[in-house]
């Protein structure tokens, strides 16, 4: 893993009426799918509001974020799209700018 992160991607998820629990467990599901991908340094599943998600992620380089975006989360939340979401799924690329990251010891740690 590296110790800078360069791209991030952001994903703001709308889900259908009723289907917000689907949503949140489709979310949480995801978490042991992207611990497999190497190159995001960082994943977050989001709730933002009632029926509002989000995912962001982060990644040393393009190469990275592109492996991810050809991952099987990205590929199980295209499926999942129409049956969960109010809107199809936008997808930002992102620019990262600064941001601070756990040490290694931390991690370790946790």
């Amino acid at each position: 893993m590296s110790d800078t992160v360069r791209t991030a991607l952001w994903v703001p998820l709308h889900a259908k009426p009723g289907k917000e629990a689907a949503v949140e467990s489709f979310l949480k599901s995801g978490l042991a799918l992207v611990q497999q991908e190497p190159a995001t340094t960082a994943w977050f599943a989001l709730k933002l509001g009632p029926s509002m998600y989000g995912i962001f992620d982060v990644f040393p380089d393009e190469a990275g974020r592109q492996a991810h975006l050809d991952g099987a989360v990205a590929k199980a939340l295209m499926a999942k799209a129409s049956e969960l979401l109010a809107e199809p799924p936008k997808i930002e690329k992102l620019e990262v700018l600064a941001a601070k990251l756990p040490s290694r010891s931390v991690e370790k740690a946790a």
